[in-house]
């Protein structure tokens, strides 16, 4: 009778043997690829600093077993050595993962505070946020897709009396696609970005209450993605016809909401050319959230207006008269008077079921017309 015992003890030991070999054959192949990871890491780091891009860890570590790749880079630094100065963006940590059974997926968290100095000075930019998180379809040299999330982001800038705030969100996200060519050879980029209560005080009194924003663009005309410096890449793009395709942007603010449609590009002078649709509902909210027409006008420009407008060299003050009349009516009269204001600069229109107004916005080798009406001149990119 030992017979049927020997065989039992065999239907036990084997799968624990299976297993037992299974896990080691795992184990195997992880180390190889860990080994591997890093070999590609450094081969990567060697090829991006000879095209004027220096990654650099304090420390490096990977761990992640049994079945992720997790590359741990204590305060890593991009350095950009491209001509001039150098520019140097530092962070306190940053931890990549990618799992075995799809590496071509990265998916990165980062720590802040990150800082940028440029030509060995001390900082002077620095972002933060609470949670910051990318990731990277494809391969590193072939990228096919970019994805960049943060949460409470802000951006400083660093003074000799201490910091300046400059910008702030709720949420910030930014998408990247290569649609066509590659990164070497005529990219072209689908962009879209996201933005939720926003403000950004340095951009002026408009930009200084909180605003969400909705964009999609497609960027076309690069020549390549090297580092090189920004005035030639700006002129390279001017050179190859190159324009910013706004498919679709959408700015909220308050009960006032514009949604904006249009292609820009540069004049061989690096200056703007091209024309933005926007149709604007909600005005009368916007103007009253402004400070009123009289002092809305001098922000838009519309104070600069010359005689080309039937004698009146400045429109801003007379709007601006008008709106204080309009502000003695009725409400549902006054409503129709503030939006008549700016409709002396579009054509009258409909978003979301409110009533709204058109208006062109045109560049022309950088001087800028609101409507019908010159409003001034932007200065040149390079």
């Amino acid at each position: 009778m030992p017979h049927p015992v020997r065989m039992s003890r065999k239907m036990v030991v084997a799968p624990f043997i299976v297993v037992v070999v299974l896990a080691a054959a795992w184990s195997a192949f992880w180390f190889y690829a860990a080994s591997a990871a890093e070999t590609k890491i450094a081969n990567w780091r060697e090829q991006q600093a000879k095209l004027g891009r220096v990654y650099r860890c304090s420390s490096q570590t990977i761990g992640g077993y049994p079945f992720r790749i997790e590359v741990r880079c204590a305060e890593p630094s991009v350095e950009l050595t491209g001509a001039g100065s150098p520019v140097v963006f530092t962070a306190k940590d940053a931890v990549i993962v990618a799992q075995v059974y799809q590496p071509t997926l990265l998916i990165g968290e980062f720590t802040g505070p990150l800082t940028v100095a440029e030509g060995g000075q001390p900082a002077s930019l620095v972002a933060n946020w609470s949670l910051a998180q990318a990731s990277l379809r494809g391969l590193p040299t072939r990228p096919e897709r970019i994805s960049v999330t943060l949460q409470a982001p802000t951006l400083d800038r660093v003074t000799a009396a201490g910091s300046e705030p400059l910008a702030k969100a709720d949420r910030l996200e930014l998408h990247a696609r290569l649609a066509a060519g590659s990164i070497s050879d005529n990219p072209v980029i689908d962009l879209a970005a996201q933005l939720s209560a926003a403000t950004a005080p340095v951009a002026g009194p408009l930009a200084a209450r909180p605003f969400d924003a909705n964009v999609v663009a497609v960027l076309r005309g690069l020549k390549d993605l090297k580092p090189k410096p920004v005035r030639t890449r700006l002129q390279e793009f001017q050179a190859a016809g190159g324009r910013l395709d706004i498919t679709s942007a959408r700015l909220q603010q308050g009960e006032s909401v514009a949604v904006v449609t249009g292609e820009l590009g540069l004049t061989a002078r690096g200056r703007l050319d091209g024309t933005l649709r926007m149709t604007v509902a909600g005005i009368d909210q916007f103007i009253a959230a402004n400070g009123g027409m009289e002092k809305l006008a001098p922000l838009l420009g519309l104070d600069r207006v010359t005689a080309s407008v039937g004698g009146l060299d400045r429109l801003g003050p007379v709007l601006g008269g008008l709106d204080r009349l309009a502000s003695k009516l009725g409400t549902s009269t006054r409503e129709r008077a503030q939006t008549g204001l700016l409709g002396l600069l579009g054509q009258q229109a409909e978003l979301d079921g409110k009533r709204a107004v058109a208006i062109p916005l045109r560049f022309t080798d950088g001087t800028t017309f609101l409507g019908p009406f010159r409003v001034g001149e932007v200065a040149a990119v390079y």
